[in-house]
């Protein structure tokens, strides 16, 4: 008997292994069809953004298990939402009003600072968050989100746009998650100099 249960538990480590190798071979393939989904989607709109900036964001939020995801493209500090998915109504306004200046102690702020990653796991543990700076508290109440990843757009050392993710409750993001998210940043960077090139071209 005790020999049985030795092999019913030596079953289960199996079983187990099983099950997270499975479960990283799904991640990747997902990755793998997310990404390749992307280049087709750049490679058909030759010129045109919106669509190549639609399809990096439906696949960042559905691959990432995310709430929902915006792209900014920034110029001079500035901020403005140009392609938006999931996003609730109210934060979606905000940013319809047109380009922001977020505050240096902001996440985005940081990614205008320092051109990296900026994940934060609970923004109402943040400092600009509990004393109010007026962006960032905005933007956590009408969007409702507690985790974020924001992810630089560099051509060169050039911030030319962030993508961000968000999820509305306390889960950070995984390792994989945010170097798929650093992928798509790469892409998009790739299809924007496209365009500039394309019109260049044309011109």
């Amino acid at each position: 008997q005790i020999e049985l249960v030795k092999n019913f538990a030596a079953q289960a480590v199996i079983a187990i292994e099983n099950t997270r190798l499975l479960n990283e071979l799904r991640e990747s393939l997902q990755q793998q069809t997310a990404t390749s989904e992307v280049l087709r989607v750049i490679s058909s709109s030759p010129g045109e953004l919106e669509p190549v900036f639609q399809a990096m964001l439906e696949n960042a939020v559905r691959i990432c298990d995310a709430s929902f995801g915006m792209l900014f493209r920034v110029e001079d500090g500035l901020a403005s939402a140009v392609a938006m998915v999931g996003v609730p109504r109210d934060f979606a306004e905000f940013w319809h009003r047109g380009p922001q200046r977020p505050g240096p102690r902001t996440a985005f702020g940081r990614v205008v600072e320092k051109r990296q990653i900026v994940h934060i796991a609970d923004v109402k543990t943040e400092q600009a968050y509990i004393e109010g700076e007026s962006v960032f508290v905005a933007a956590v109440n009408l969007g409702g989100f507690r985790t974020l990843l924001n992810v630089p757009m560099l051509k060169e050392n050039e911030l030319i746009g962030i993508i961000a993710i968000y999820r509305q409750e306390v889960r950070p993001f995984t390792d994989k998650q945010i170097e798929l998210l650093q992928n798509f940043a790469a892409q998009a960077v790739i299809a924007i100099e496209n365009t500039r090139l394309l019109s260049e071209l044309r011109e």
